[in-house]
């Protein structure tokens, strides 16, 4: 059973509010990375971060939890934004391979 959120006169079920909110993040993440990317373009790092990357697999997921657990301490020195776009990419596979994408295509 799909329940329906009645919206300006339309109905939207959760699932496609879902899907939106997903959106916006993945939109925002990928502002996120492009940020990274300049700047570790910039500092000479991107080859270097994208094959850590590559090969940490799935070590990756580890570091998202530490992430998670230096959250209160990262706070004060990262945006909650920028963190959250860090964790979720370190989580997801396809965004990871995503991210060493755009680290490889930045000049």
């Amino acid at each position: 059973m799909i329940h329906e959120l009645k919206f300006i006169g339309n109905y939207v079920s959760h699932h496609q509010i879902y899907n939106h909110a997903i959106l916006a993040m993945m939109d925002t993440n990928h502002h996120i990375w492009r940020v990274w990317s300049s700047n570790l373009h910039r500092w000479g790092l991107q080859d270097l971060l994208a094959s850590f990357l590559e090969a940490a697999g799935p070590l990756t997921l580890i570091g998202a939890q530490v992430l998670y657990v230096g959250q209160p301490i990262l706070r004060d020195f990262v945006p909650a934004a920028h963190l959250r776009a860090l964790t979720s990419m370190l989580e997801d596979n396809v965004q990871r391979d995503d991210f060493v994408n755009c680290l490889r295509e930045e000049t």
